[in-house]
């Protein structure tokens, strides 16, 4: 009886060795991932803090010289302060973002929630939508903006937004407003409410998590959007922050390293921010999505 206990003691001690190699190990991959996934970030804020004729010169991630002469530099280097930029990135993320989530959650509720003539059909059409690159649109989209006078305006970055243009916010938005009882809708309506107050009283407070998702998202994407924002925006003083990022190199391929290392760094921190305040509802977001 004793020796047996003893054998059950031994193995399962060597069973909580194992596992515990097994957690070290884990532990060990991910934290080894993840600087490589942090790695380029890591290296910007390093070449940021180093003296241009460094950056390139030194390839450890401990600066050898410290200085903040490239955020000084880069701050003041192009026509208009950075900060002018950063307005300007400001305004057309900030109307992109509650574009889409008035427009978005509108369309979502009418197909979560209302019936009407081929909604199958046209449900189906903005699912494919998704799948049409902007490259295939931006030439037609620009000759209508053209036309209406709109380039060298932030409208043409943001009005479409108010139009529900983003098929996979809409989509996110439906999957999540199905997962809400319809007892609920019922109730409302059996005391007199209409669809906008079962709308704005009933699905938008429950939804948070879903618009909390979309607006992220939204911010993320829009200010760093690259392409767009180049094609719309040609005049120096409608830049927002990544074409002002451009302008640090020329023609020839020459740029101001450091300068534009110090700038990339500070456009990251907006993204940061707002991620981090709404991590919560992302996470609980996504989560919840497509539950029945």
């Amino acid at each position: 009886m004793t020796n047996k206990t003893e054998r059950n003691g031994t193995l399962l001690a060597r069973t909580l060795a194992a596992a515990q190699r097994h957690r070290i190990i884990t532990h060990l991959l991910l934290i080894g991932f993840g600087f490589i996934m942090l790695y380029p970030l890591l290296w910007m804020l390093s070449s940021a803090l180093k003296p241009e004729e460094l950056i390139f010169r030194e390839t450890g991630l401990i600066p050898g010289e410290v200085t903040l002469d490239n955020f000084s530099e880069g701050w003041d280097a192009l026509s208009h302060t950075f900060g002018h930029y950063f307005v300007n990135s400001a305004i057309v993320t900030i109307g992109a973002v509650i574009g889409n989530l008035m427009a978005c959650s509108l369309a979502a509720y009418a197909f979560a929630r209302l019936e009407f003539p081929l909604k199958r059909l046209w449900f189906a059409v903005m699912l494919g939508s998704i799948m049409l690159p902007l490259h295939a649109v931006l030439v037609p989209q620009y000759v209508l903006f053209s036309e209406l006078d709109w380039i060298n305006t932030f409208w043409p970055l943001i009005i479409p937004k108010f139009l529900a243009t983003d098929a996979f916010f809409i989509f996110l938005m439906v999957q999540f407003i199905r997962t809400l009882p319809r007892d609920l809708d019922e109730a409302a309506r059996i005391d007199g409410a209409g669809h906008w107050r079962i709308f704005s009283r009933i699905i938008i407070p429950l939804s948070m998590p879903a618009l909390a998702t979309t607006a992220i998202f939204t911010f993320i994407w829009t200010w760093n959007d690259f392409l767009s924002q180049l094609i719309f925006l040609t005049n120096p003083d409608m830049f927002t922050a990544p074409v002002a990022l451009r302008t640090f190199m020329d023609a020839s391929g020459n740029s101001s390293w450091g300068p534009m290392f110090a700038m990339s760094l500070l456009s990251l921190g907006p993204i940061f921010g707002f991620f981090l305040a709404g991590q919560r509802y992302l996470i609980r977001g996504i989560a919840t999505t497509g539950l029945r």
